[in-house]
């Protein structure tokens, strides 16, 4: 059993980093990081492009899924949706091949289930990655959405047109919201109309309140509404939306922290208390027998 957890931890460490070393993380550094460049990567990714097609895994529907999973993502590694479908299984192969070597040693017909198991782990765990670098992506862009629609009321009332005002904004910041409203203000600027750039921006960012910026956007163009007084009300709600989630953030502190204190910090200091009682009654247990003699 001991084999098996090492093999299965073996794999989900190969593919957390490859995954991380896809994304471009920073915190892999010195050997790690030279272990598994990118470029090796991308290499890996597109010979497990071969084995999905081998498959029949890269049909319309799961392209187009995975298109807007990626993108949604902020397409880590500039990754393709047959090189992630490929990336899937290469880690599916790769957990499964770590599975097989310790599902020997289990008892009974767990061999057979870990057999199984393993590559169906290992080809949707990068979904949940994928999922979890979405969720990081949506929540930085929520916190710097308050600040960035004041500054495009100021830069839109002040006489500029909105797809400029989003540039000229959108380089004040650094965060994926920023880079969004950038990509919009050059596609706006190219000649893309305005509400197909919109709606690449929602696409990237599938946020209520990003889509709800853009709607609002919309209908202030077609309907010709003062746009200064429609992003200011934007800018409120996005406010008041950050205000409650750290306030609900607030709230399950607290239980996290009594759960803390109750299985960890009481605990130890018992065992504590415990080692004190059991040293002094060793200690007068000897001292009685001394006197005895």
């Amino acid at each position: 059993m001991l084999g098996a957890a090492a093999g299965a931890l073996a794999g989900a460490g190969m593919a957390a980093l490859a995954l991380e070393s896809l994304a471009g993380a920073r915190t892999l550094r010195g050997a790690a990081a030279a272990a598994v460049p990118p470029a090796a990567l991308r290499i890996l990714a597109r010979l497990g492009a071969r084995l999905s097609r081998a498959f029949r895994l890269h049909g319309p529907a799961a392209t187009h899924d995975a298109a807007a999973r990626l993108a949604a993502a902020g397409t880590p590694g500039r990754v393709g949706t047959r090189e992630w479908i490929g990336l899937k299984c290469f880690t599916a192969a790769a957990l499964g091949l770590c599975g097989a070597t310790g599902a020997g040693s289990l008892p009974g017909r767990l061999p057979v289930v870990a057999l199984v198991a393993a590559p169906v782990a290992g080809f949707v765990a990068p979904e949940f990655w994928l999922s979890r670098l979405t969720e990081r992506r949506l929540r930085a862009a929520g916190r710097e959405l308050a600040p960035m629609l004041d500054l495009l009321q100021v830069a839109v009332e002040a006489g500029a047109s909105p797809g400029a005002a989003l540039g000229a904004v959108g380089t004040r910041f650094k965060g994926p919201l920023a880079a969004e409203w950038r990509a919009a203000a050059t596609a706006i600027a190219l000649g893309r109309p305005h509400d197909d750039a919109l709606a690449t921006l929602t696409r990237h960012l599938p946020s209520p309140r990003v889509r709800a910026f853009a709607d609002a956007m919309r209908r202030a163009r077609r309907r010709g509404l003062p746009l200064g007084e429609v992003l200011a009300r934007q800018a409120a709600a996005a406010r008041h939306e950050q205000q409650n989630r750290t306030r609900e953030r607030a709230a399950r502190a607290g239980p996290k922290i009594q759960l803390v204190v109750a299985l960890i910090l009481v605990p130890s200091v018992m065992l504590i208390v415990a080692a004190a009682l059991l040293s002094a009654l060793a200690d007068g247990g000897a001292g009685a027998m001394l006197s005895g003699f």
